[in-house]
């Protein structure tokens, strides 16, 4: 596990180098609609390589603590869902629109909880 957390300190880190050189480029004006659109996403890359780590670590775990995973997961996603939607409803009728970049914390913070949660359970 503490190879995959390295890693994952890792693959934040380039993402963290990637979204700051990529802000800094395209504060600069950049012109080619092409250049900017591939600035844009270059921050994509090292998530892709976050998500696969997170995908390798989860693989190798035993069967009790895959478990623990797909629950604190079902409650995120669940959780997630029902917050966003609900959420969706409160905007057609005045309240500010939020940013997709609100989405992927919420669903992180309800996996910490599911974690939490199913960890005391199944102490």
């Amino acid at each position: 596990m503490k190879k995959y957390l390295g890693l994952m300190f890792a693959g934040l880190a380039a993402y963290m180098l990637t979204l700051f050189l990529a802000q800094r480029l395209l504060a600069g004006g950049l012109e080619p609609d092409w250049l900017r659109i591939s600035l844009s996403i270059a921050p994509m890359l090292p998530v892709a390589a976050i998500c696969w780590i997170v995908f390798r670590s989860i693989s190798r775990l035993d069967e009790m603590q895959r478990k623990l995973q797909l629950e604190a997961l079902s409650l995120a996603f669940a959780g997630t869902a029902l917050i966003t939607f609900g959420y969706g409803f409160l905007e057609g009728i005045g309240m500010p629109r939020l940013s997709m970049f609100v989405v992927w914390p919420l669903m992180a913070v309800l996996w910490v909880a599911g974690l939490v949660i199913g960890r005391i359970r199944y102490r």
